[in-house]
Order: structure tokens, then sequence, then C-alpha cells
């Protein structure tokens, strides 16, 4: 009789619910054997619903291969709520019916897994482009103006040139055709890559900013105003990367 070992070996090739070899491994009573069998449907069924929703994240993409269209970018941001920091733009053209497994939005994605899937994005990518405005930009322009400027950044670096933008709940005055995704890093794969890359690229920038800057969490919070964040901000003051029209740094450097 095979060892429960041996019997795992043999489950870990079935892909299949429906293949007749399970019929065997039931009639196993062994209650390891009937655990690993438990484990391994689970699995099957785990890795069938990442599929259906790896596949419906593409329903944008297929639309447009059906067209005719291919080089289809992507296009998502990071960091317009910080209080300190860049806003980064991330443009990223897949390959054709690309599927990287567990990429979604960003903020959908353990912080532990998103170094992992942003190698595999930029991997697989055909062209990523990455863009980046400061806070003097932001303070100069407004946040959502720098927000296009990072994104048509991101756009103009990618090589091949993309037929078509899908882009998270924006529009841009750009001569290509685009669609507005409302929610598109959850709901298209193109633009979860570019979720991911903007997310990692920005940060990392901000762990650097936090070795320049102590005091203020940047490397957990990613200027984001939590509470160390604000403490930090009483205790030391406005760094150089703080956006100085966002509250509560422009009343801060009233009052000082």
């Amino acid at each position: 009789m095979a060892t429960i070992k041996e019997v795992k070996e043999q489950l870990a090739t079935l892909t299949d619910l429906d293949d007749y070899r399970w019929a065997s491994f039931e009639d196993d009573s062994r209650a390891g054997v009937q655990t690993a069998i438990k484990q391994r449907r689970k699995a099957i069924l785990a890795e069938i619903a990442e599929e259906e929703r790896l596949e419906m994240m593409l329903s944008y993409e297929k639309v447009l291969y059906a067209q005719g269209v291919e080089l289809i970018a992507g296009v998502d941001e990071v960091g317009r709520g910080p209080l300190a920091g860049p806003v980064v733009a991330a443009a990223v053209i897949l390959p054709k019916f690309c599927k990287i497994k567990g990429l979604n939005d960003s903020k959908k994605i353990p912080k532990s897994k998103h170094e992992a899937i942003y190698k595999q994005v930029m991997k697989e990518a055909v062209a990523v482009g990455v863009g980046i405005k400061d806070n003097h930009v932001i303070d100069d322009v407004n946040i959502y103006e720098a927000t296009k400027l990072a994104m048509a950044e991101a756009i103009e670096k990618l090589s091949p040139k993309p037929e078509h933008l899908l882009i998270d709940a924006m529009t841009l005055d750009l001569p290509i055709g685009q669609t507005s995704i409302i929610k598109g890093d959850a709901n298209s794969l193109s633009i979860a890559a570019a979720s991911i890359v903007a997310k990692v690229t920005r940060d990392k920038m901000m762990a650097d900013y936090d070795q320049e800057f102590p005091g203020y969490a940047f490397a957990k919070n990613a200027g984001y105003g939590t509470k160390d964040h604000l403490s930090g901000l009483d205790n030391f003051g406005v760094t150089p990367i703080h956006r100085r029209s966002f509250e509560p740094i422009k009343s801060i450097i009233k009052s000082r």
C-alpha cells in the first residue's frame, strides 16, 4: 500500500475534479489520506476560481483583441492621498491574453506578495513605463493635474508605443484611443499590472526617504497621514518632501 506521502504526491498530479482516479483514493479509509483528498480538492477549486477571476479581468482587453488591437497599456497611479512624497504612475503593456496568478488591485494583494508579483509583471511585460511627479509639481499644479502628467510621462516611456490605453478612472488629453474604467485596477489585468508597478516603485522611494528623513515612519506609512507621521510633524516639522498645498502641512507652515 502506498504511504500517505506517496498518496499526496499522486494527488498533486490531479488537476480535474472529474478525474476517474479520485475514486481509488477515496476508497482509502486512512484519516491522513482523506485529509489530503480534501486539501487537494480545495486547492483545485481555488485554482479554478483564480483562473475564472483572471479571465474576467481580461474582459476589456479581449474586446480590444477582437478588434485587432494588441498593444494595450494599462495605466494607473499611486500616491494621490499622502501628505508627503511623489505621485507615481505606471503604464504596462502585457502580452496578448497574459495571465499572472495573484495579480489584482495592489491594495488587495498582501504586502508580502507585492515584490514577487511585481517581478513577475516586469518579467512578462512587453513594455513598462513609470512617471513620477514630486511634491513641488503637485503643489504647483494640484494633485489631479500632477497625476495626469505622471501618467503621460509613463506612457511616453513605453516602447513599443501602445495602440490603446486602459486607464483607472481618468481620461488623458493624448492622441490615442483610451477607455476609462471605474475601479480599473480590480477590473483589468493591464491596469492591475500598472497598479503594482506604481505601488512597489513608490514604496521603495518612500523607504529611501525614511532613511533621509527619520522620525515620520515613511517606510511604514508611505507618506499617508498616520498617527506616527503626524507625530513626526509635531516633533520635527515639515520636510522638503511634504506637500505644502495639503492640510495639515499648509496650516503648520502658516503657524510657524
